[in-house]
């Protein structure tokens, strides 16, 4: 703030300080109060978050865990950065559920899925890679955003 706010500062007429305050100083703290709002509501998801985008009418098995899984997904930051999709490879990952072979918050996810079945996942960062991240792509203390299509159970 310029020298021109400090006697109204010290007089603490909040309409004053916003009448003296240039409209670039007001647009600036309005920026910073809308990202630190962004990335306190982003730190402070903590559990699973897992929403069902589609299910198949018929539904005879469902995944559990052991059973050896390929699941195709693309995985983004919150902010809407992809940083890997399996779609684009042609190739979905398979692992057996539930045996820590994937992140933690798959192998909740994924659990009771049906072959077909799609799912959103957002994975708060200590169900996925923590406060280290995966460098360079994923960094440290990341809410992680996941499509998922479950293609095959074994």
């Amino acid at each position: 703030l310029g020298s021109s706010c400090l006697p109204v500062l010290v007089a603490f007429d909040p309409i004053q300080v916003i009448a003296t305050m240039k409209c670039s100083t007001i647009l600036l703290l309005a920026a910073c109060a809308a990202i630190f709002s962004l990335a306190t509501a982003e730190s402070k998801l903590k559990n699973l978050q897992i929403g069902v985008k589609f299910k198949p009418e018929k539904c005879d098995i469902v995944a559990k865990p052991g059973d050896e899984v390929s699941v195709h997904y693309v995985g983004k930051l919150t902010d809407g950065t992809e940083f890997d999709n399996s779609v684009k490879r042609g190739e979905p990952i398979t692992f057996v559920l539930g045996q820590g072979r994937v992140i933690k918050g798959w192998d909740q996810g994924i659990v009771g899925m049906c072959v077909g079945e799609k799912r959103k996942l957002k994975i708060p960062p200590h169900l996925g890679y923590g406060d280290s991240g995966a460098p360079p792509t994923i960094p440290g203390g990341a809410t992680l955003v996941f499509e998922t299509e479950l293609v095959k159970i074994k």
